[in-house]
């Protein structure tokens, strides 16, 4: 550099360290600090809280939400004409719910995968037992009700007869429902709709997900909100300081605002994949504890997602409840026919085939309606979780980095755009109550 330039260089220097406002430059980047820890502590809470929309009602809010454009349509609240808010993973819990399966959990196993892991054969033997010590009222109720006057007539030990060879059919009869339910167990259950139906009511539960294998990573990512916003604040010290223009440190706070809350989502997450820059391993803070994380997820889903207990409630009382039932019915019509035995033909003869078909009806009918009860025990199907968990943790182990980011982001990934603004807009915030605290 010739000395003519030096010395330029040297004088504008000079000139600019003149006008300086040393304590501007100096606070600059400690305030931008301090909002960017704040932007990224605020911006979890608004992840996360609350669990439900607090707010009030504006009239005309709903119509007018019909015309904004799709992203503001998207606002918590907005669309059931509501100002407030409630935290954006528990407002798309139905959503996560939906991703999770088609991104992971569709590919940790299909609907018979699950149901054999939770045993068939256990899940019978367990059903017998919970259902023998019932079968004599069983009888009785029904037989009551059908043909009272020869019932009563009947000897004790007839009955009890009777009643003894339904319990001794009753393992087999069992055990070809619980093998037919898992022949067409694709066609009666859809996780997909069980997972959605049970975020949706349950949106804590989604929260809780996030929380427990990934607040370490949060935390971090808010301690690492003061490093970006102060790393960030040098640069707009020096602009700020070299120009002198009044409107320009708020400009230059949404900017700030704006990139502290992309390269926090962007250290959580990004790259899924690891790779090397200038030499230094560099991978997304989640996927890099996959291995940790599948253990916590499948622990949820096992515990609290796809249980036995609920696919016994979604099987009877889902949206393909009544294909259960008719499935389970047409296992036991025949319970009636091995009960009566070599006396079938008459006892068919002295009630008559319509009504003895009635009563077979009968009985599958109540039977059914009690034979998935077992299914409801918590106890048995929290015995039969660590299967569930066993195989979500291994299959969700081998899933690539990417999917699994993708599990666990896509769910948020169209309301990032809030949090962004969100940070904006305290960066704004933060750059006029610097020139109001130190005016230049």
């Amino acid at each position: 550099m010739s000395p003519e330039w030096q010395d330029s260089l040297v004088s504008w220097f000079e000139d600019w360290a003149a006008h300086v406002h040393w304590l501007s430059l100096i606070t600059i980047p400690i305030f931008t600090g301090v909002i960017g820890w704040l932007i990224n502590w605020s911006g979890l809470y608004m992840l996360f809280s609350p669990l439900t929309f607090k707010g009030f009602r504006v009239p005309g809010l709903r119509e007018l939400t019909r015309v904004l454009p799709h992203k503001l349509q998207e606002v918590p609240g907005f669309a059931q004409g509501g100002l407030g808010w409630q935290g954006i993973i528990p407002a798309r819990a139905a959503k996560m719910g939906s991703i999770a399966v088609d991104k992971a959990i569709a590919k940790l196993g299909t609907p018979s995968d699950f149901y054999q892991q939770l045993g068939p054969s256990e899940i019978a033997t367990h059903i017998v037992e919970t259902f023998r010590p019932e079968v004599p009222e069983l009888v009785d109720q029904i037989m009551m009700r059908e043909h009272p006057r020869l019932w009563r007539d009947l000897p004790q030990a007839v009955k009890d007869a009777i009643a003894v060879r339904v319990q001794a059919q009753l393992p087999s009869i069992v055990h070809k429902v619980t093998d037919d339910i898992g022949i067409h167990i694709d066609q009666l259950l859809d996780p997909k709709l069980m997972v959605i139906d049970h975020f949706r009511k349950n949106p804590a539960l989604v929260v809780r997900i996030f929380r427990d294998f990934g607040q370490r990573e949060l935390n971090l990512m808010v301690a690492f909100g003061f490093i970006f916003g102060f790393l960030l604040g040098i640069p707009v010290a020096l602009v700020d300081q070299t120009f002198h223009v009044w409107w320009l440190l708020p400009v230059l706070g949404v900017v700030v605002g704006w990139v502290t809350n992309l390269l926090g989502m962007w250290l959580i997450f990004e790259p899924a994949e690891p790779r090397r820059i200038l030499g230094i391993k560099v991978q997304g803070l989640f996927p890099r504890r996959q291995e940790q994380a599948a253990e916590v997820y499948a622990d949820i889903i096992a515990t609290d997602v796809i249980t036995l207990e609920r696919i016994g409630d979604f099987l009877l009382d889902g949206p393909r409840g009544d294909a259960t039932r008719k499935l389970l019915i047409n296992a036991l019509m025949p319970a009636v026919d091995k009960a009566a035995g070599p006396y079938r033909g008459a006892v068919r003869i002295a009630l008559g085939s319509e009504r003895f078909d009635r009563i077979s009806t009968s009985v599958a009918n109540e039977a059914a309606d009690r034979t998935l009860v077992p299914f409801r025990d918590p106890g048995f199907s929290r015995h039969q979780a660590d299967k569930i968990r066993d195989l979500v943790a291994r299959r969700t182990k081998e899933l690539p980095p990417g999917d699994f980011v993708d599990m666990m982001r896509s769910a948020i990934k169209e309301d990032e755009w809030m949090l962004y603004a969100h940070g904006a807009i305290m960066g704004l915030a933060g750059g006029f109550l610097h020139l109001l605290i130190f005016p230049t």
